[in-house]
């Protein structure tokens, strides 16, 4: 909220008629604190970031969800939900929303975190049965992760499933994510 200003540009696109309103669930995306305490030297192991990833993704689907639709009066219907993060969050975004089709319609990533095993859990996926309104990978030209990123995108696409890939100056930093964020917003829930 303070440096990548979400509820500004929220707040902004929705008064100017740009997005739909919606309600937007922030939650602090680590599965495995280990990820706080040790820095960048926890993304040198893919089995701990994959358990990362496992771990908030229960966490998300078998607490946060659940919390959210019994305080709000939300739909639960997979086309009225998205999923989008940076970062680390793009890769649990990713990974959470092409292996749960059944829960979200709508995914994105921003500067994924991406060159582990996120292609373990949806390598069965295929363009005919995705059925997303919406796969949406950022990433600036100048971030290091622009080429697991393209890689990622270039591995979707040979198995024919639908994306918009979006690559913008930049490097892996709050300007670049708060123009993706303002840019993905306006595409969410709306009538194809």
């Amino acid at each position: 909220m303070a440096v990548g200003q979400a509820n500004f540009i929220f707040d902004n696109l929705i008064a100017e008629g740009k997005a739909k309103p919606m309600l937007v669930v922030m939650p602090l995306g680590y599965g495995d604190m280990k990820f706080v305490n040790s820095g960048h030297g926890a993304w040198d192991d893919d089995a701990a970031v994959a358990h990362n990833v496992s771990l908030f993704s229960r966490a998300l689907l078998t607490e946060i969800l659940p919390q959210v639709e019994s305080g709000y009066h939300v739909s639960k219907d997979r086309n009225d939900r998205a999923i989008t993060g940076l970062s680390m969050g793009g890769l649990e975004s990713l990974t959470i929303g092409l292996t749960h089709l059944e829960q979200f319609g709508w995914v994105g990533g921003f500067s994924s975190a991406l060159g582990h095993r996120e292609k373990d859990g949806v390598a069965t996926l295929s363009g005919n049965r995705i059925g997303l309104n919406l796969l949406w990978i950022a990433c600036g030209t100048e971030d290091d992760l622009i080429t697991p990123n393209r890689q990622f995108i270039a591995w979707l696409k040979a198995k024919d499933i639908p994306v918009t890939a979006i690559e913008t100056p930049g490097m892996h930093n709050w300007m670049v994510w708060r123009d993706n964020l303002a840019h993905f917003a306006p595409l969410l829930f709306q009538k194809k």
